[in-house]
């Protein structure tokens, strides 16, 4: 008997997950006002820190955010609900801002925590799904999570209040990092090892490929002689200088192929006459990212970006290779 195969619905179900859980943060976003700035005055105004404490899913999304805060400028650590009151709460000091994490409202661990959190004189700002919750009531601010259902088919597991409260940990960190006036220099330091720190922090001189290093080439030299420098320098192009040191033009393995197409004959050619002329090129002292932009920012990638300085003269040749090679 041959089976039929049986469509299991997977991306209706996804569909409706998906647009429940966009609908939560739309409705999220809707309930915000004075009270969401106030908290934000808070954080900034804080001389300590900012602890984020959760249990379960809430304990899962509470460590991300921390890491979120950190990432934009703003130290913070996870706080394990269950946890805290066996040492780990000592992680929190005077002036320190713990944002409470709960769907209800209404963990006991968490609830416990409270006394003890004030003890150590830490601010509270509650972020929850029940803003008439005990936790709420406890509190020094309120933030609210509610959700009218969970994505997922049951509308038991915590979905879209996960959801909802991660969006507003992260527009907290967000808006805080726009009060403290955090910069994308400032966002580099805080992430050295990654490609956006790299980007942001590194310039081309860094990872170039200085003039020795590169084929250069005359104007009047021949198709020959450029395929010979690129052989010996085998870096994709070859840099097309004038008497002066000035960019010309630069040839690279495409332009070779372009003019193999075309002509029937390459020996009596140029470099001149297969280059491409006036070439989209870099300074040194431009950073990485504002080089990539030039290389992938356009109709057409290119992978060599000659480098330049303020009077035309070739310095030499940066790749998209070299970009992101950590």
């Amino acid at each position: 008997m041959k089976k039929t195969k049986k469509s299991t619905g997977a991306l209706a179900v996804a569909r409706r997950v998906l647009d429940a859980e966009a609908g939560a943060l739309r409705a999220t976003a809707a309930r915000l006002d004075r009270r969401f700035e106030r908290v934000v005055e808070l954080l900034h105004r804080a001389p300590g820190k900012v602890v984020v404490a959760g249990l379960g899913k809430s304990g899962l999304a509470a460590q991300s955010l921390a890491a979120t805060f950190c990432s934009l400028g703003t130290p913070a650590v996870f706080l394990h609900a269950g946890e805290a009151a066996h040492g780990d709460i000592g992680v929190v000091g005077p002036g320190d801002v713990v944002l409470l994490l709960s769907k209800s409202g209404a963990t006991p661990e968490l609830l416990r925590l409270v006394p003890l959190l004030r003890a150590r004189r830490a601010r509270l700002v509650a972020i929850v799904g029940n803003p008439r919750s005990r936790l709420a009531e406890r509190a020094d601010a309120v933030l609210d999570a509610s959700v009218a259902r969970e994505a997922e088919p049951l509308g038991l597991a915590p979905t879209s209040s996960v959801i909802a409260a991660l969006g507003l940990g992260h527009a907290l960190a967000a808006g805080l990092a726009q009060r403290r006036g955090f910069s994308a220099d400032d966002f580099a330091l805080a992430h050295p090892s990654g490609q956006l720190g790299r980007n942001l922090l590194l310039r081309v001189a860094d990872v170039m490929h200085g003039r020795r290093e590169i084929a250069v080439v005359a104007p009047a030299a021949s198709v020959r002689d450029v395929v010979m420098a690129m052989t010996r320098r085998p870096l994709g192009a070859a840099c097309v200088v004038d008497q002066r040191g000035r960019l010309a033009g630069i040839v690279t393995d495409g332009d070779i192929r372009r003019a193999l197409q075309k002509y029937d004959d390459i020996r009596p050619l140029t470099a001149a006459q297969v280059m491409t002329a006036g070439p989209v090129h870099t300074d040194p002292q431009a950073t990485l990212g504002e080089a990539l932009a030039l290389m992938e920012d356009r109709p057409s990638q290119i992978s060599v970006l000659p480098v330049v300085d303020a009077r035309g003269r070739c310095r030499g040749l940066l790749r998209l290779h070299d970009v992101y090679q950590h």
